[in-house]
Formats: C-alpha cells, structure tokens, sequence
C-alpha cells in the first residue's frame, strides 16, 4: 500500500534535516544506549526507549526493519496500525509504543536519527505465546480391549514451541513395553503421543496431558484411558456348611470391565438371584 504524501513529505523533511538548527552545530548527536530487546506476552503492550544526547534540530524516526515500514517521524505516528504510537521526554527520551501486541509485531525495530549519514540502533521484540492444545490433533477417552495397543496423542502451539508430558492422575508410573515385551516405568512420559501396547487392567485410569513453554499459563487435558476385559470370578469359600434352618451367606467376587451383570444358579440350572 502506497504512502499518503503527507507521510512522504515527512519522511523527505526527516532524511533532508530541514531546520537550521543543523547549521554549524558543534556536537553530532549520539545514541546515550543500546536498544533493548524485548520479550512480550501476546496482548500485552511494549514500548522501546531510544535514548539521544546532543540530538539538536535532528529529527528520531522508528521503521520496522523486517518490512522497511515506517512507524514513526519524530511526534508524528506514520504507520496506519492504531496500536503503534510515540512519546518523548524533552530531547533526550524517545519511546515507540505497541498496545495489545500481536504475531505480526515480531520483528526487528530500527531506532533512527536523521544525521548524514544516517545513525541506527536496532532492537528485537519477541511476541511470546502461551501453550493451546490443538482439538484436532487430540484425543479424547478411548476403549481398548485388553492385550491391545492404546495410542492417544496431545499436540499443542505456541510460542516458544511447548513441550507435552504425560502423567497419570493417581500418581502411579506409566508403563512403556517394548516390542520384545520389555516394561519400563516412567513417573513422566515426554512425548506427545503416547502408546500403550499390550495393555493390561492395571493400566487403565486417567492421563493427563500437560503442556507449557515457559510462558504461563501451562493447560492440561485429562484423558481416560479404559481396558475391557472379561469377568474374572474369585470365590473366597468354595465349600459352606450351616445347620439346617440357618440363614447362609456364599460370597463371590467379579472383576470386569465394562462392569458385568452378575446371578446365582443352582446345579439343577435353576435361577436364584441377580
């Protein structure tokens, strides 16, 4: 998009030095410090501070270096982005403001005074992101059969990039099997897709998948993970015996999952109780 022609003209008076200020003056002007590099939270606001000694007549522009798009002339905002503004303390503080900063403000910022040639500085802004796992790319509670393969993944963005571990809810280890039948036991699983293969009962109950990049805050998603099995009977007392006219208890045990419907039958196949 091209410059309106008043940016234009600014932008000739700033390169040109129109003011005879310049003329004959004794001390060039002189970066007091080096630009800051800046690290940002997405949405929050930066400001760069360009600090001149000796500036004189001499005019201090801002350009985003990256795209050579102009920002600022001296207390004029040439940039169309609303968020983009400037301040100054007297002649020798000079500050770039960006409110609610964005992805697309990363970059490199060029701090200019209008001397021939030219003097710069330049500094970085970081636009850093908090983690957000990515719905389409994570899973969510799964069914498995017991001797089977469970895989579940948790995939996240941001900025740095984030790092996904895995725990269980319980606080008991995670079992990993090798193909060749080998168990390790990890308290935390650093990858973002885990799998379960061989599953067995014991590694049924809920992961959590927790993902952060330094920038606060960390998210975490709890998935379930549940292994069916067929009912395993146990009964403590096979044999009872009471006197007759007594009242009797036979126990008997069921583990199963999903959770399995459950009678009594006499040998005669007659049928008892639920």
């Amino acid at each position: 998009m091209q410059q309106p022609w008043w940016s234009i003209y600014l932008l000739a008076i700033f390169m040109l030095g129109l003011d005879s200020k310049l003329v004959g003056q004794a001390f060039q002007p002189e970066f007091a410090e080096p630009l800051m590099n800046l690290t940002v939270p997405i949405g929050r606001d930066a400001t760069f501070r360009c600090l001149v000694q000796n500036l004189g007549g001499y005019r201090v522009g801002w350009v985003k270096a990256d795209t050579k798009a102009i920002q600022a002339i001296h207390v004029h905002v040439i940039t169309n982005n609303h968020r983009v503004g400037v301040s100054h303390n007297g002649q020798t503080v000079w500050n770039l403001h960006i409110r609610n900063v964005q992805e697309e403000d990363r970059g490199q910022y060029m701090c200019q005074i209008n001397t021939d040639p030219m003097k710069s500085q330049m500094g970085f802004l970081e636009v850093v992101i908090p983690p957000d796992f990515i719905p389409e790319e994570t899973s969510g509670d799964i069914m498995v059969p017991e001797g089977g393969t469970a895989k579940v993944s948790c995939r996240a963005r941001g900025m740095p990039e984030p790092r996904v571990l895995w725990r269980r809810e319980d606080g008991a280890d995670i079992v990993i099997r090798d193909p060749n039948g080998t168990k390790t036991k990890v308290a935390m699983y650093d990858k973002e897709v885990l799998t379960l293969t061989k599953i067995s009962r014991s590694d049924m109950g809920a992961y959590l998948c927790i993902a952060s990049n330094g920038v606060p805050p960390s998210v975490s998603k709890r998935i379930s993970i549940k292994v069916h099995f067929h009912p395993v009977i146990q009964v403590p007392n096979q044999l009872v015996g009471a006197p007759l006219g007594t009242d009797v208890t036979i126990e008997c045990y069921v583990e199963s999952s999903p959770k399995s419907i459950n009678y009594w039958v006499r040998d005669s196949s007659e049928y008892i109780l639920k």
